[in-house]
């Protein structure tokens, strides 16, 4: 009888031990990357130009750095954070097995992008393989399109949960910890969820922080020590040409102080997606601690996202007066959103080592500026800026143009290109000064003043729902994917002032010496097949089945070309400091001190203490 209890109260030891090393071990929570179209490898799509101006490609496989932040803030909080950037893997690895790579990971909750709506295909395509895989595990997908479709969303059996807002990482921490202990998931912040009857319950957005010193985001210091953690940088890296041209950011603030019309992070978007009646700013010394942190093991430039002066003069001035002290060596990449004058440019060029500048103003056209809101003033403004830019020694200017906007015309699209002429004469042909036009496409943001008043500036929305966008990135054209037509403009004029922008601006270019013979032909034979095989596609709308499918396999060959470089090459974009990954003593000691950390996180978990780190930032009263 003794030796028989004896047994019991080991094996139950045993039992207890096991289960508390599962918990040290074990991932708490997986989060994934979607590709924009799942699965995109047996998909036939021109998407043509809509990622020539972006570091990603079509599948759009950098993701929102509110991943990195939510990961790092669970795991001070001693959960475990698996990140797995699955259209990187299969961008970069074409058999890349999706289905087996998400059967070997497990976790009690997968979490899954959903920021912009160009991934509504591939997130949604992604959770649903994740349900049909681990049944027993939930669902929770996040982000700006996921919080303004979330009622539609949970429509989704493969669905569990939808964290609303621009900043859940608190929300999340307590999902899992609602999850873990049993406690009603009513609770939970921003949480929209389904009771076990069916019945949709939305909880109150009410976890909406006043500024982002709470949180590192992006969060440098977690990657670094989850690529050792996990063993994988693959899974990590932001876009497929990272290694060859990495860049870093600093995010300024989470929201916008202005309102342009399709952009939906401006003022309209956030306050209708995210709940947020004011910006939400990170503070100088944050933001240079963090260039000091990218500086340890990279020496690629530092792109600061939104205009420094979004929080005043007062916070831009503070800004560069540490950024100078600190003697971060990168680059500094900025933007501006309304004019600047010289004081300004010789602030930003005294703090730094090097810096360069991008300016969107959509239009040369001031009316077409002024109801779209972005740099609502005269050009001569706009080309004193760029005088003053490149007075005090920008290295490279980036100028960006749109084609689809309200109030544009065909012809004024064009004038884009006279209006450019206009500037290589001006500034006699400075190769610092580039210029770049994109479509507006495929969709309007959903919160944007265009998208939620879409007939006030001369928009007609073709899509409504969630499930209309998601069909639509299958194209097979990106005429087709289009969300819009405006007063102006039809898709199919949308689709083909685009390519005769492109085009002109491209010879235009190459005439005033701006780039290399090598480079304009890159792009004009790329236009050229994109505009040849976008109608070949387009032609085979009437044809049937199987004749269909024999002529777009023939297509399949030409789409790399198709869908890359058709205004813009791959190095015109890049800034000369584009490179340079190291491996400092730095680094190394704060890997040290990561690793301690991670230790001590694990002897937590074995003793299960959870939730230690709980952030209580001041957040904004509901709106």
């Amino acid at each position: 009888m003794g030796d028989v209890e004896r047994g019991t109260a080991t094996g139950a030891r045993s039992s207890t031990t096991m289960t508390r090393l599962r918990r040290v071990f074990g991932v708490d929570m997986v989060l994934l990357h979607a590709p924009s179209v799942w699965d995109f490898r047996d998909e036939v799509i021109v998407a043509g130009p809509l990622a020539d101006v972006i570091p990603s490609t079509t599948e759009f496989e950098m993701y929102p750095v509110g991943l990195t932040s939510i990961a790092a803030y669970l795991e001070a909080n001693n959960y475990n954070v698996r990140m797995v950037n699955l259209a990187y893997r299969m961008l970069s690895r074409p058999g890349f097995d999706v289905p087996a790579r998400i059967a070997r990971l497990r976790a009690p909750v997968f979490g899954i992008d959903l920021h912009w709506l160009p991934h509504a295909n591939g997130a949604l395509g992604i959770a649903e393989l994740v349900k049909k895989i681990h049944p027993e595990s939930k669902v929770l997908l996040g982000g700006m399109s996921a919080s303004y479709f979330h009622r539609e969303l949970m429509d989704n059996p493969a669905i569990d949960f939808v964290l609303r807002g621009d900043s859940t990482e608190e929300p999340c921490r307590q999902l899992l910890q609602a999850l873990r202990e049993g406690t009603p998931l009513s609770e939970v912040q921003n949480l929209t969820w389904r009771r076990d009857d069916g019945t949709v319950v939305e909880n109150p957005l009410s976890f909406v922080p006043a500024d982002l010193d709470w949180v590192d985001v992006p969060a440098y210091e977690f990657m670094l020590h989850a690529v050792f953690k996990y063993g994988s940088l693959s899974d990590f890296l932001p876009y497929l040409r990272w290694l060859r041209y990495p860049s870093t950011m600093l995010l300024n603030s989470r929201g916008c102080p202005y309102d342009c019309a399709a952009c939906g992070g401006g003022r309209t978007g956030y306050a209708t997606v995210a709940g947020r009646a004011r910006v939400g700013l990170r503070s100088p010394e944050k933001l240079v601690s963090d260039a000091q942190l990218i500086s340890t093991f990279s020496r690629a430039p530092i792109f600061m996202v939104h205009d420094p002066r979004a929080g005043g003069m007062a916070r831009a001035r503070r800004f560069f007066e540490l950024f100078a002290a600190s003697g971060v060596p990168n680059e500094l990449v900025t933007e501006v959103f309304f004019p600047a004058d010289r004081d300004f440019f010789r602030m930003v060029r005294r703090a730094t080592k090097g810096w360069s500048l991008q300016i969107t103003i959509e239009s040369h056209d001031r009316l077409v500026r002024r109801i779209n809101g972005k740099f609502p003033c005269g050009n001569e403004a706009v080309e004193r800026t760029i005088a003053a830019a490149l007075a005090e020694g920008c290295g490279k200017l980036d100028l960006f143009f749109m084609v689809g906007l309200s109030g544009q015309t065909p012809e004024s699209a064009m004038g884009t290109v006279d209006y450019c002429r206009h500037l290589v004469e001006r500034f006699g042909a400075d190769p610092r000064l580039q210029f770049y036009v994109a479509p507006l496409g495929p969709f309007l943001d959903p919160g944007s003043r265009a998208y939620e008043h879409a007939s006030r500036l001369g928009f007609r929305r073709r899509f409504t729902t969630l499930a209309e966008h998601r069909t639509a990135l299958l194209g097979p054209t990106w005429q087709d994917m289009l969300s819009y037509e405006t007063d102006w403009m039809t898709r199919e004029q949308i689709v083909t002032t685009t390519y005769r922008v492109g085009a002109a601006l491209n010879d235009l270019k190459r005439r005033a010496g701006l780039i290399d013979e090598a480079t304009h032909a890159t792009v004009g034979a790329h236009l050229r097949t994109a505009v040849r095989v976008l109608a070949e596609v387009q032609a085979l709308s009437t044809v049937s089945e199987p004749e269909r499918q024999r002529r777009l396999a023939l297509v399949t060959k030409a789409l790399s070309a198709a869908n890359s470089a058709n205004l813009v090459a791959e190095d015109e974009l890049r800034w000369k400091t584009a490179n340079g990954i190291r491996v400092s003593f730095l680094l190394l000691r704060r890997l040290a001190e990561a690793l301690a950390r991670e230790t001590g996180r694990g002897m937590a978990r074995y003793h299960g203490r959870y939730d230690t780190h709980i952030a209580t930032p001041r957040c904004l009263p509901p709106p």
